[in-house]
């Protein structure tokens, strides 16, 4: 699509069949919703007319902005370069701790305030020097089709695409998707279908598929992040658990993010996570094997860098998303003891720094 949408606008999706005379069935994402004409999805940017399943958000995006990679976050993918990133409205899950629900849990399309097609957001990321693009802050599973346009624009240009994503998709659609991906960030939410079930509304197990397909099945390079919420899924066990089951499906050199929860949404009565919770599971997932552990949210030089897991040596310094010493040859090994180091890198890091630059694409639709 190369136009800009108009208000009433919708494309046709592919991923559904019907089920009865009434009913279709969304065969997008392990929810199956069955939709009846004019009925939306969980979504909610996905629904039935005239008697198809048509995206209805296409074109659309809550805003753009250019970020530090390290913030989506990925920390051995380009690292210091910037990153056009923007989200569109609605979620395919429904976690109570949201921290971008006035996005993701929007049942309102005015949210979506800019347009842009594929084209001019390749464009822009071109014009503004990012190395990639990233579909974040509601996941992109949902806009599936406008995920993948942007992905094959940015892709004639040089430019990456980056799926920052809760992983919860069928196998078809992902297969699809990430075929245009060239990284993704998977919020793998907790290590119990407990949780899954009864704080995201979801199943842990289509999760854990998308992993190991990413891993096995794909070039996508792979970080992995996990929000701690203190008497949730930040005990020792589970911590200990999750991190012995990336080490024997995803392999030990999987960068694993434990990011601090700040109360939000539907879950204001838990308190913000201790940085020393954070330490406490970077302990554990290195104990259990993993090379490559990160503390995000909270300000923890140490465990915000990288380090050689051969040698010891400081490779990547970060502090919060500034970088500093840098110890990588430029084949991306260890410049002390030449272990080579799992990524995407550089001769030399980017310079982007710190900076959170929001930018417009085009005129606002509910502009006079």
């Amino acid at each position: 699509m190369n136009k800009l949408p108009s208000d009433n606008d919708s494309v046709p999706t592919h991923w559904w069949h019907r089920i009865s005379e009434s009913k279709i069935q969304c065969d997008l994402c392990p929810r199956f919703c069955h939709l009846s004409e004019g009925q939306r999805g969980l979504c909610f940017v996905r629904g039935v007319e005239d008697g198809a399943v048509r995206l209805f958000s296409y074109g659309r995006s809550s805003g753009f902005c250019i970020d530090p990679i390290e913030k989506k976050p990925l920390n051995h993918f380009f690292p210091g370069t910037p990153v056009l990133s923007f989200g569109t409205a609605g979620c395919n899950l429904a976690c109570r701790f949201c921290q971008n629900w006035d996005m993701s849990k929007s049942r309102e399309m005015d949210t979506l305030t800019q347009q842009a097609t594929p084209e001019m957001i390749a464009h822009s990321a071109q014009q503004h020097r990012c190395r990639s693009i990233a579909f974040t802050y509601n996941d992109p599973v949902i806009f599936h089709e406008y995920a993948i346009d942007c992905a094959i624009a940015a892709r004639e240009l040089g430019i990456n695409s980056v799926a920052v994503s809760a992983g919860y998709v069928c196998p078809g659609p992902r297969k699809e998707f990430y075929k245009y991906m060239d990284a993704a960030n998977i919020d793998l939410k907790a290590f119990t279908e407990h949780f899954y079930h009864r704080i995201c509304g979801g199943h842990l197990a289509p999760v854990l598929d998308t992993l190991e397909y990413l891993r096995n099945e794909t070039d996508v390079w792979l970080e992995l992040t996990t929000l701690l919420i203190p008497g949730e899924n930040d005990s020792d066990n589970e911590i200990a658990n999750l991190s012995r089951w990336i080490h024997e499906h995803l392999g030990p050199e999987t960068p694993l993010h434990f990011s601090a929860f700040h109360p939000d949404w539907k879950m204001l009565d838990k308190p913000p996570t201790p940085a020393r919770t954070l330490s406490r599971a970077r302990k554990i997932a290195l104990a259990a094997g993993l090379h490559y552990v990160y503390t995000g949210n909270v300000h923890d030089p140490e465990g915000g860098s990288t380090w050689c897991p051969n040698c010891g040596t400081l490779l990547i310094e970060r502090d919060w998303y500034r970088l500093g010493t840098w110890g990588l040859d430029a084949k991306g090994r260890c410049q002390n003891c030449s272990a080579p180091i799992p990524g995407r890198f550089e001769s030399h890091p980017g310079d982007w720094g710190a900076r959170r630059e929001p930018i417009t694409l085009s005129v606002p639709r509910n502009a006079p």
